[in-house]
C-alpha cells in the first residue's frame, strides 16, 4: 500500500537543522539567539521521552532505550525544561524537531524477565512521587503500564542482517548472549500509544520527526503511525542506514521499498557515500555533478543531506566511515552549496572522544564555528535558486545557483586558476587561519587572458583540495 497523502519538503523544511546531539534541553534553549544569528532555522533534539539510566552514568545511547513515553525524564530533563526549550526557540523563530525511538523499548533483562513497560518499580515512583510525575505527565494514565507483553514480538536476535524480515522482526542486540531491545508489535494498543505521543509532541510545538532505526520499523507500522492527520504540517523523515545508493544490496532491500511505499523523506545515505567516496577514496569529484541521475542520490524533495551522523562517530561498527576533518569540510561545502535536500549539521558535547587536528573535541560547538556559518549563510542567500553545473573534471567541480552564488571545489593534489562569468564575487569563506586555504584573485574586470572576444572575466587561484563560495557584489 502507498500512503495518499504528501508530506514533500515544504519552504520552511528545507532550511538547515542542527542536530543538537544529546544537548540539555536548558543548554539549547540559553543558545537559542546564537543558534538562530547563525543561520540555522530548525533544530533536531534527542529523544524527549523517559529513558533508561545506568550506573554507567551518562551514555548518549541510554536516550534511545524508551521506558516510557507518556512523561518526558531523563538525563536531558523533564516535560517542565522541553517545554521552556521549545517556547525560546520558537522565540527565535526556529522549529524544533524529536528524534522518535518507535521499534523497541529498554533492555532491562538485568532487572526482571517480564515484558510490562514501564517496569514495577518506576509505576511505583509515579506513585509516591504522585504530584510530580503528573506535572510532568504528556498523555495516558500513570497507574497502568503503557506497554505489556502482547505488545512486543518473540524474542531473538537479529543475525542476516540482509534479510528484511529479521531486520523488522528481531531485537537489535550485540550478541547471543546479549537479549536486545525488546521490539514492539504492529498492532492497534501500539500505534494508539505513538500516534497520542506524537500528538502530544506537536501540542507542545514540535514541527518535524526523525523516525530513529526506520529500516528496523515495518513499512505497515511507519504507514499506521504516520498517517495523513499525524504528518499534516509536519517534516517527517526516517533513518534507513545503507552501504550506498541504487543497485547496492541495502538500498534494494531498505531503502528502496520505503521511498516508494511512504511519502516520507529520509537520510541521503547514497549521497553520503558518493562524498566519501570523492573526498575520501579519491573518486572522480564528477561523481557530484549529478549523483541523482545515476542513483547516488535521493531526490531532492525527500533527502536529509550530511556529511556525518550521529552513529558515525559513536558506534564502532561506522568509525570507517568517519572522514577527515579537512575532507568533512569540503562536504559541507558541497552539501551546503547544492539545491535540493535539507543539510543537517551535527553538533555533540564530545560524546565519541574523537579530537579534531588542533586536539579539541571533534564535533564540540561546530555549530558555532565561523567556516561552517558561512557555508550556511550562502545556502541561505542562494535558497530557491536553480542549480547549474558548469564545469567539472575528474578533480574541478563548479556549480552556479542562479544568478547569486557559485561553488568551486578543487578535490585535487594540484593548484588550479579558475575563470568565472563576467562580474564581480566576494568569497565567504575567504578567512584567515581556517582549516581549508581559500580563493585567491588573480584577475577582476579585466580581459580574460584566453578570450579572443576581450569579455571580462573574474580569475580565481584555488588551492589543492580547497573550495570557494562565491556570491556577486
Amino acid at each position: 500500500m502507498t500512503t495518499s497523502f504528501s508530506t514533500h519538503l515544504s519552504p520552511k523544511a528545507t532550511n538547515v537543522i542542527l542536530h543538537a546531539f544529546d544537548w540539555p534541553y536548558s543548554r539549547i534553549a540559553e543558545n537559542a539567539e546564537a543558534i538562530a544569528k547563525s543561520g540555522f532555522k530548525a533544530v533536531l533534539v534527542s529523544p524527549p521521552m523517559k529513558s533508561k539510566i545506568t550506573n554507567k552514568g551518562t551514555q548518549w545511547w541510554q536516550r534511545y532505550q524508551p521506558q516510557d513515553y507518556r512523561v518526558i525524564d531523563n538525563q536531558l530533563g523533564n516535560t517542565a525544561d522541553f517545554e521552556q526549550m521549545t517556547t525560546t526557540l520558537k522565540q527565535h523563530d526556529l522549529l524544533v524537531y524529536a528524534d522518535i525511538v518507535f521499534n523497541h523499548m529498554a533492555n532491562e533483562s538485568d532487572l526482571r524477565t517480564d515484558l510490562d513497560y514501564p517496569n514495577a518499580g518506576i509505576l511505583q515512583d509515579y506513585d509516591e512521587k504522585e504530584e510530580y510525575f503528573e506535572s510532568i505527565r504528556l498523555f495516558g494514565d500513570l497507574s497502568q503500564p503503557l506497554f505489556t507483553e502482547s505488545d512486543f514480538v518473540q524474542a531473538f536476535p537479529i543475525e542476516n542482517w540482509k534479510d528484511p524480515w529479521q531486520v523488522q522482526n528481531g531485537r537489535i542486540s550485540s550478541g547471543h548472549e546479549d537479549p536486545g531491545l525488546p521490539t514492539l508489535k504492529c498492532n492497534n494498543n501500539v500505534v494508539k500509544i505513538q500516534q497520542s505521543y506524537l500528538k502530544a509532541l506537536k501540542l507542545l510545538g514540535i514541527s518535524g520527526f526523525r523516525i530513529d532505526a526506520a529500516k528496523h520499523l515495518t513499512l505497515e507500522h511507519i504507514q499506521q503511525v504516520w498517517d495523513e492527520k499525524i504528518s499534516e504540517g509536519t517534516h517527517i523523515f526516517g533513518e534507513i542506514i545503507t552501504d550506498g545508493g541504487a543497485t547496492k544490496e541495502e538500498y534494494e532491500l531498505f531503502l528502496k521499498p520505503y521511498l516508494k511505499d511512504t511519502r516520507l523523506g529520509a537520510y541521503d545515505f547514497p549521497l553520503f557515500h558518493s562524498l566519501f567516496n570523492v573526498f575520501e577514496k579519491g573518486e572522480p569529484i564528477t561523481d557530484l555533478a549529478n549523483p541523482y541521475s545515476v542513483g547516488q542520490a535521493l531526490a531532492n524533495d525527500r533527502a536529509i543531506t550530511f556529511a556525518t551522523t550521529h552513529d558515525i562517530p559513536n558506534n564502532d561498527v561506522f568509525l570507517n566511515q568517519v572522514m577527515t576533518e579537512h575532507n568533512e569540510r569540503l562536504a559541507y561545502c558541497y552539501v551546503l552549496g547544492r539545491d535540493g535536500g535539507v543539510p543537517l549539521i551535527y553538533s555533540d558535547l564530545d560524546t565519541s572522544g574523537i579530537l579534531s587536528d588542533n586536539g579539541k573535541p571533534r564535533w564540540l560547538d561546530t555549530w558555532q564555528d565561523p567556516m561552517m556559518q558561512n557555508m550556511i549563510r550562502f545556502h541561505n542567500l542562494t535558497h530557491g535558486e536553480p542549480m547549474h553545473s558548469f564545469d567539472h573534471s575528474d578533480d574541478l567541480l563548479m556549480f552556479q545557483r542562479g544568478d547569486t552564488g557559485i561553488v568551486v571545489i578543487n578535490n585535487g593534489s594540484k593548484e588550479n586558476t579558475i575563470s568565472l562569468p563576467a562580474g564581480n564575487y566576494m568569497d565567504l569563506l575567504d578567512m584567515d587561519g581556517t582549516l581549508i586555504e581559500t580563493a585567491e584573485v588573480v584577475t577582476s574586470g579585466k580581459a580574460c587572458p584566453d578570450n579572443n572576444n576581450n569579455d571580462t572575466c573574474y580569475q580565481i587561484r584555488l588551492p589543492a583540495k580547497s573550495c570557494a563560495m562565491l556570491v556577486r557584489t
